[in-house]
């Protein structure tokens, strides 16, 4: 079946066995990088590379130029405030309230080094809370790491595919787990990494809802900010707005990271955004374990504190322009990164007309947005069974598996893909479903 293939299948299996690798189910991101980075160095061939997420695009021009004034005037020498400058809160504040309508204190509004260095923090405290509540609840399919993050930590998690329990069966699913009293805080991302699904209005009620009856906090990673081209929300202070569970629920916390909205992954900044009622929260436990009052300010004062000692002086001035051009309206940052969409559009196209499917394609009643992930299946395959043909035709990608899916699929990101690579990706897939037939007409 892969003799013949545009990759020569020896090398694949080759590389494969050099890293272990025998099933690529458990291949975690980086294996699937190395194995292809591995494959492209001896072949010479340059793969349809849609395993990893990183930004496709320029880094924002306002971001950098205010980074390099800010090392000019020296504060590569001075230790950032570990709350972060006054500058990067008060643009945070502005931010949400601009493009989600909702108001925060600036206080409330802490840089960390990228959204991953929040959620560590954030899952360490909330797990400190109380003795009951004493596991998170994963509302999966999601971002592999975060998991990781509680491997490391040794605290407790749950989690379940949300692909059966949208609309209305979301509710009865969440209080499943809630009941039993054990939750502490529900984590997803919207748009969600790997799906790009969005939840609905409805559903982000339900999940504020709940949130409030039994008292857990939300957080909400908000990674692919404005990233639903199916409305525009590019104008600060115009609805549409950035859908959130803020709007239901004082129990939230925020995640909003540089890396993609403004292309700016690689200098590690983001702002963790907390309501005023979750900075301010307290328990005896709480402060036991931090010896400090409140749940924000063992947030900063103790977690933040011992991992970075804060974030880098020059980011935050960088993150703090890109705010402020935004909320000022001289940054349209969501035109900026429509070419996702435009891509997705596309690379779907190519997938469809070649006998695969579009795994989660709908937020209830409504097609999925074109954005930065698409995921898709192949009829009479098992992902990891799928992953691993792709790569014999110069494609990859990871299964959903380790996302926390329960459906047999590919987590597409179109970010890596350049548009002169089309061509190549429909011949790989034109042959792809030639060879496969067999396999589709077995369903």
């Amino acid at each position: 079946m892969t003799k013949n293939t545009p990759i020569n299948s020896e090398i694949v299996k080759s590389k494969l066995a050099a890293l272990n690798i025998s099933d690529m189910d458990k291949a975690s991101i980086r294996e699937v990088v190395q194995v292809v980075n591995m494959i492209e160095a001896e072949t010479g061939q340059k793969y349809v590379r849609m395993e990893m997420g990183v930004p496709g695009l320029p880094p924002a021009q306002v971001g950098v130029k205010a980074e390099i004034e800010a090392l000019k005037n020296g504060v590569a020498s001075i230790y950032p405030n570990i709350n972060g400058i006054p500058e990067i809160k008060t643009e945070a504040a502005r931010f949400v309230k601009s493009f989600m309508n909702i108001d925060v204190k600036p206080e409330n509004c802490i840089p960390t080094c990228g959204s991953m260095q929040g959620t560590y923090s954030l899952f360490q405290v909330a797990a400190s809370i109380s003795e009951e509540q004493d596991t998170a609840l994963f509302i999966d399919p999601g971002f592999p790491v975060q998991k990781q993050q509680f491997m490391v930590m040794g605290e407790k998690f749950e989690s379940f595919d949300v692909y059966n329990f949208r609309g209305e069966k979301l509710r009865e699913k969440l209080e499943s787990y809630l009941s039993k009293g054990n939750i502490n805080s529900i984590i997803y991302s919207n748009p969600n990494n790997p799906t790009w699904i969005c939840f609905t209005e409805d559903e982000l009620k339900t999940i504020g809802e709940l949130a409030n009856k039994y008292k857990v906090i939300v957080m909400e990673d908000l990674a692919y900010f404005g990233m639903d081209f199916r409305k525009d929300l590019s104008k600060p202070g115009e609805p549409p707005y950035q859908a959130s569970v803020a709007n239901y629920t004082d129990n939230f916390v925020l995640f909003i990271s540089a890396s993609k909205i403004f292309s700016y992954a690689g200098q590690r900044i983001a702002v963790v955004i907390m309501s005023d009622k979750v900075f301010n929260l307290n328990s005896p436990k709480l402060e036991a374990r931090f010896k400090i009052k409140g749940f924000g300010n063992a947030v900063v004062y103790r977690v933040l504190y011992a991992l970075s000692s804060g974030v880098a002086h020059s980011a935050q001035h960088a993150m703090a322009a890109m705010l402020k051009a935004a909320n000022d309206g001289t940054f349209d940052f969501v035109s900026e990164v429509k070419v996702y969409a435009e891509k997705a559009e596309v690379m779907k196209e190519l997938f469809l007309a070649n006998g695969f499917k579009i795994l989660y394609d709908k937020d209830v009643d409504q097609l999925i947005s074109d954005g930065f992930y698409f995921t898709i299946c192949y009829p009479g395959m098992i992902a990891g069974e799928l992953l691993y043909e792709m790569l014999f035709y110069g494609i990859s990608g990871i299964t959903l598996q380790s996302t926390g899916s329960t459906m047999e699929g590919i987590r597409a990101c179109v970010s890596p893909v350049h548009p002169s690579q089309f061509g190549d990706l429909k011949e790989r897939l034109e042959q792809f479903y030639r060879d496969h037939k067999i396999i589709e007409n077995k369903k």
